[in-house]
């Protein structure tokens, strides 16, 4: 007999789409945020690489790339479309510490350096 490892549950990390509230339509948009492409829609959380405004503000992003109501007709923009997307600012936090550690054999050389990401999350309130 061959041993199983149990599956292990990957770490989500906090870019990707975390889904609340997730009504049964199929209406989304693709929108682009400081240079990443997020698929939201409606009562969605999404965290988004660190933004400058504060907890509880309210935000408006307008590079909106693509649009459906219904999942069946889509409206793609020329680069971007007319809509906006309304957000609501909910906390800033920090990525799990990714470990940078550089070592050359027999020379003494060690360095040992920690990084954490900052992102934010948002709360998407609509899509007009």
């Amino acid at each position: 007999m061959a041993f199983r490892r149990s599956a292990v549950r990957p770490r989500l990390a906090p870019h990707r789409l975390v889904l609340i509230n997730f009504k049964s339509n199929k209406m989304f948009a693709i929108v682009n945020i400081q240079g990443r492409q997020y698929k939201v829609t409606e009562n969605q959380r999404v965290f988004v690489p660190r933004l400058k405004d504060d907890i509880g503000s309210k935000i408006k992003l307008g590079n909106v790339l693509m649009f459906t109501s219904d999942d069946k007709v889509f409206e793609i923009g020329a680069p971007t479309l007319s809509k906006t997307i309304e957000a609501t600012v909910i906390d800033h936090v920090k990525d799990d510490k990714i470990i940078i550690f550089k070592k050359k054999r027999r020379k003494g050389y060690k360095v040992r350096r920690g990084h954490r990401q900052q992102y934010t999350s948002i709360q998407i309130n609509s899509i007009v």
